[in-house]
């Protein structure tokens, strides 16, 4: 039998199986594809792709996004590019922003269509990994026959999700290969540059949205979360990312009501946050010379304000005695 007609079998057999779905994420996306999406896969059309105008309009509209994983991009794709892989930033929706990979190997990707413009939804293209992780809001990988169109089994695909300073879905991070011999060691090799990389991502954007306020991270952070957040002068929590949210029962996306930092944290954690605090403050003391108007520019706050949160940690020595402690 042809292999890509075997697969199409196979496919509608485990979406069939009344157990299928239930036993396996993967069979879930598969029957996602074919009972909420009303796709086949034996389709053999290339992703649909936007016009320029378009693919403008959507970049424009992520322009943050695009601004700080541009430099990352590049740097995951310094690291996966040799082995015929290729680096894509994608918005919420799974339309290609941006994409990374070596002259020799644009051909390849171009007629499987990853690239800028080209629509990977899961609503489109079935099972695969842009589509699927931005779904699932979870890292994936989607590995040859496991993608739902048969035209995409001949490829790796490995993703993580983008979350914002809101807890909202911004895009995927995805490392697509154009190699048949790519193992499974690999792929996990893979998976863990790209889940990093979208986590720096985050953290990056987080402290680009409060640009006036203290970060805090919040305690240890797991290969999938970032955990901090965005305290004002008057020691309020004003903002939290994703894994904050969830660590302390937060609202899980859009604007928080400020809370007192103490009231989430307790006495044990308002230690560790005062504790940076004053760190902070002696450093930016020390750098200024001890001008406190220097100092209160450098860290984004008004004379008074560092005046008032000095006398409130004690800092009450010059910065040369405050820089030997």
């Amino acid at each position: 039998m042809h292999p890509a007609k075997a697969h199409v079998e196979r496919v509608l057999a485990a979406v069939l199986s009344p157990r299928g779905p239930a036993m396996s994420p993967l069979v879930a996306s598969w029957s996602r594809s074919v009972k909420l999406h009303g796709l086949d896969p034996a389709q053999t059309k290339a992703p649909v792709r936007l016009d320029d105008g378009a693919l403008r309009d959507r970049r424009e509209a992520q322009d943050l996004l695009r601004h700080i994983a541009g430099r990352r991009l590049d740097d995951l794709f310094g690291m996966v590019g040799g082995s015929g892989c290729a680096a894509l930033l994608c918005d919420a929706d799974g339309i290609a922003l941006e994409r990374r990979c070596r002259a020799s190997d644009r051909a390849v990707f171009e007629s499987w269509g990853l690239c800028a413009g080209a629509d990977w939804s899961e609503a489109q293209q079935g099972t695969n990994g842009i589509g699927t992780c931005l779904t699932e809001r979870r890292r994936v990988i989607i590995d040859r026959d496991e993608h739902f169109m048969a035209r995409n089994t001949a490829m790796s695909c490995i993703d993580a999700p983008i979350f914002g300073a809101e807890g909202q879905l911004l895009g995927a991070l995805d490392v697509s290969s154009a190699r048949s011999d790519q193992t499974e060691g690999i792929n996990r090799l893979i998976a863990a540059m790209v889940a990093q990389t979208a986590r720096n991502i985050e953290a990056e954007h987080f402290r680009m949205v409060f640009p006036a306020a203290r970060i805090l991270q919040l305690g240890h952070e797991g290969e999938d979360t970032v955990s901090l957040l965005a305290v004002d002068a008057d020691d309020l929590v004003i903002g939290a990312t994703r894994g904050a949210r969830r660590a302390l029962g937060l609202v899980a996306v859009g604007p928080l009501t400020p809370v007192p930092a103490a009231d989430l944290l307790g006495q044990e954690g308002m230690g560790g946050f005062h504790a940076a605090q004053r760190s902070a403050l002696i450093q930016a003391l020390t750098r200024a010379q001890g001008n406190v108007s220097k100092a209160a520019r450098g860290l984004g706050i008004g004379r008074a304000t560092l005046y008032r949160q000095m006398k409130r940690l004690g800092l009450d020595k010059s910065a040369a005695e405050l820089s030997r402690r």
